[in-house]
């Protein structure tokens, strides 16, 4: 299939007019060879490993969540053009897909929704709400580890019932008013900072890491591209003491 192709059929699964303003400009073909594809390679990051990996399996496209360019530039720095280096060597595209994939049916928080088991769940501009069989909040935290592989810090011993995701970095005032508006017991995101600790008041906080809450969307997205696209495992290495 030709790039093009491909795009139509990536603004199918989430249109980019239905990204955040913040992103115009930031989605969509980042990088074009305007290559035919044979192979794609999905990651969430465009960082230099998982290009090289890309190039190692000899992916023509790699799709990411999160932009290799975010911020407009008049000078392309010696990291940013090594980073371009490997990608235009190796003949590979670029095609960002962010906070429209985040709000698409069957995008970041469908699936995030989906791995924590929420029932009933509701749309919210770029999170979901659901419940759960109530538990109360260590094992809920226990549960977010298992479903999403990853470690788990939270805040708060309640019930939880209700609960409230946001894929990435959703821990703003913003969506804690969204919470707490909608009398959730639970928002699960990544990315807890102390103000957000301080701000929330009796609602709990599970901070699951913005790569484990985003990553499963991009992982199940290979699913819905043409057959033989791989998922490039890229996660950050982060230890826990005790």
């Amino acid at each position: 299939m030709h790039l093009s192709e491909i795009i139509q059929l990536l603004e199918t699964i989430a249109s980019p007019s239905i990204a955040e303003d913040f992103d115009n400009g930031r989605i969509g073909l980042v990088l074009d060879r305007s290559n035919d594809i044979k192979k794609i390679a999905v990651a969430l990051d465009p960082t230099d490993s998982v290009l090289k990996e890309a190039a190692r399996i000899g992916a023509d496209l790699l799709i990411t969540h999160h932009t290799l360019i975010f911020d407009p530039i008049n000078l392309i720095s010696k990291r940013l053009s090594d980073t371009l280096k490997i990608a235009i060597d190796n003949e590979i595209s670029i095609y960002t897909m962010h906070t429209n994939y985040d709000k698409a049916e069957g995008g970041v928080n469908d699936v995030l929704a989906g791995l924590l088991e929420l029932k009933n769940t509701v749309p919210l501009p770029l999170g979901r709400i659901g419940e759960i069989e109530p538990m109360k909040a260590p094992a809920f935290a226990a549960f977010i580890a298992k479903k999403l592989g990853t470690h788990v810090q939270y805040k708060g011993d309640g019930q939880i019932k209700k609960v409230m995701v946001v894929g990435g970095s959703g821990f703003g005032r913003e969506y804690i008013d969204i919470a707490i508006k909608n009398s959730v017991d639970a928002l699960v995101s990544g990315e807890m900072r102390h103000d957000a600790i301080r701000y929330a008041g009796g609602l709990c906080l599970f901070d699951a890491t913005h790569y484990a809450t985003e990553a499963p969307a991009m992982r199940r997205l290979c699913e819905r591209l043409p057959a033989g696209s791989v998922f490039i495992e890229d996660k950050p290495k982060i230890f826990v003491f005790p």
